[in-house]
């Protein structure tokens, strides 16, 4: 197995990439370390399965006085998944993005030095008015969100240790990700989640682009990144380079799910800040990770409703033990 007997560290692991990273991790045979601010299975449901299999470490990236644990745990690799992860919120929550996205960032690479690689989850957010489609690696950045400048500044920060101290951080730009344990705060879940429920469903016209990629494709790219020598120094697309315009893809979730929604396309405007076009070429990922997604959009896709359907099943029968684990609570 790939990480058999390495001492990995993951940050973010409760949250939906992080969740299905730490599972393969530890399924790939490491030893794995997680931090997170609260140390309490409430807090991480998403690892109720390998909870017991896992050192939980509780511990903020804010805090830099939190993280001298770190040197404790001695890992090998690292990965730095945490973040504040919602664009549009970021916007409002401004201070809270760029203390989380960047001095988090900095905090936890200053804490400990003596691991093999340190892999940062930036963000395809980072490119965002872009001229030419797809996005390259070798484009300008122009974030347009301080969730996305945050995460710009991280990766500046990994690139100053890289050339003054060779430090041996990989930097990975994954894109739009989906799948199971995902928020309804993405866009795929919830509009799975209203279809599957029957509710209205109100968009904008549709026309902008963006490409999704499955879960376990993007968990592929992370591991591949902490384990390909050449990865080293390298800033990395993950993403299958594959558009899909917003339109196409609530009509084909709708379809999928064969809901009796509404679908009111074209009731809301569209942001001042969209971006039109979105997806990567993936060369660079090819070549140097010799990464490929093995499961396709529509396989992906389908998966993900799946799970969904269960998921609301549980969360609304009234006989399912969730329904009557949460309602235990008022006993």
């Amino acid at each position: 197995m790939l990480l058999t007997g390495k001492r990995v560290l993951i940050t973010g692991a409760t949250g939906f990439i992080g969740s299905h990273l730490a599972s393969r991790v530890l399924k790939e045979g490491a030893e794995v370390f997680i931090l997170t601010r609260y140390k309490s299975i409430v807090k991480s449901v998403r690892l109720i399965d390998i909870w017991d299999k896992i050192h939980v470490v509780e511990a903020d990236i804010r805090n830099i006085d939190s993280l001298k644990q770190i040197k404790e745990l001695k890992p090998q690799i690292i990965f730095h998944l945490a973040a504040y992860n919602h664009v549009g919120d970021s916007f409002i929550h401004v201070n809270e993005a760029l203390k989380t996205n960047c001095i988090g960032t900095a905090n936890l690479i200053d804490a400990y030095d003596g691991y093999e690689r340190f892999i940062y989850m930036s963000t395809s957010e980072v490119y965002g008015y872009q001229e030419k489609v797809p996005f390259r690696e070798d484009a300008i950045p122009q974030p347009i969100s301080p969730y996305a400048v945050g995460k710009y500044a991280g990766e500046l920060y990994c690139n100053m240790k890289m050339r003054m101290q060779g430090y041996p951080i990989v930097i990975l730009r994954p894109f739009n990700t989906f799948g199971p344990y995902q928020s309804a705060r993405a866009i795929i879940p919830e509009i799975i989640i209203k279809c599957l429920k029957g509710e209205t469903i109100e968009a904008t016209e549709g026309i902008q682009t963006r490409e999704f990629n499955y879960i376990d494709n993007q968990v592929d790219g992370l591991i591949l990144g902490a384990i390909q020598d050449k990865a080293i120094g390298e800033v990395i697309n993950i993403g299958a380079g594959e558009e899909i315009s917003i339109k196409d893809l609530i009509l084909k979730i709708h379809a999928l799910t064969g809901s009796k929604s509404e679908l009111k396309i074209g009731a809301l405007k569209y942001r001042p800040t969209e971006v039109w076009r979105m997806y990567c070429d993936k060369q660079k990922a090819q070549e140097i990770l010799g990464w490929e997604p093995k499961i396709n959009f529509e396989t992906g896709l389908k998966k993900t409703v799946t799970w969904f359907k269960e998921f609301i099943k549980q969360y609304k029968d009234n006989n399912s033990a969730l329904v009557a684990l949460l309602k235990a609570k008022d006993m």
